[in-house]
């Protein structure tokens, strides 16, 4: 469970980003943040990373108070909660298989858990058939699904996305969507920022709407927009 307990956010600049976030995110939901440009989409994101500090409030997981783990604490924290970001952040040089094995690399795991969890991750996105292949050689959609895989390859049971599908046509974004919908079926808890309004209308999810750092929509299964939205608990 992730619990937002009247979350504000404010900047030095006086900037007030966030104001009296209250939400609860259940273990295994697949959320939408939606809302224009601005809204807070981001800084929700960058606070549930602990990118950013709360202003005031609480953000717990499983109970943990992420305002008071030490910045020490923040990579074991990272650990549980895998990003992936619009611009894919993947190593020119290596395979496939190579990227998504990176983040088990640098954490000292054995060759036989390597070459299991990486598999798996490649079967969850559809990517079996290019573990040996170069970047230069896939398209965009596929490396977005590369950079997911990445991302999923240790097991976080958190995975949080921020406009993955941004820079992609429909039709490969709806491949990024499927294979992040496998994801969420294997129990993993799948937050994503968007402004896909297709998307988020289509896959009828719980749909978190926010404007000028407010909550102004929660509903569990929804659309992008939708004038009978109204926040709940």
């Amino acid at each position: 469970m992730i619990k937002f307990d009247n979350v504000c956010k404010e900047y030095d600049n006086g900037t007030r980003a966030l104001s009296n976030i209250n939400l609860q995110i259940p273990k295994g939901d697949f959320v939408f943040f939606v809302g224009p440009s601005g809204a807070g989409k981001s800084t929700l994101i960058k606070l549930l990373i602990r990118e950013e500090k709360v202003s005031r409030g609480r953000i717990l997981i499983d109970d943990i108070d992420l305002s008071k783990i030490s910045e020490y604490q923040v990579p074991r924290l990272r650990r549980n909660i895998s990003v992936v970001f619009q611009d894919f952040r993947l190593l020119p040089k290596k395979t496939v298989f190579e990227n998504v094995a990176y983040a088990l690399e640098i954490i000292g795991a054995s060759r036989r858990e390597i070459n299991r969890n990486v598999g798996r991750a490649l079967d969850l996105v559809s990517l079996s058939d290019k573990k040996k292949a170069h970047l230069d050689e896939l398209s965009g959609g596929e490396s977005q699904r590369v950079a997911i895989a990445r991302a999923i390859v240790n097991n976080a049971p958190i995975l949080v996305c921020d406009e993955p599908t941004g820079n992609l046509d429909e039709n490969t974004a709806w491949d990024i969507m499927k294979a992040l919908a496998n994801i969420n079926d294997q129990g993993t808890t799948v937050i994503m920022a968007s402004h896909a309004v297709n998307i988020v209308n289509e896959m009828k999810k719980h749909v978190v709407t926010l404007k000028d750092g407010n909550i102004v929509g929660n509903i569990e299964k929804g659309g992008y927009y939708c004038e009978t939205c109204t926040t709940t608990d």
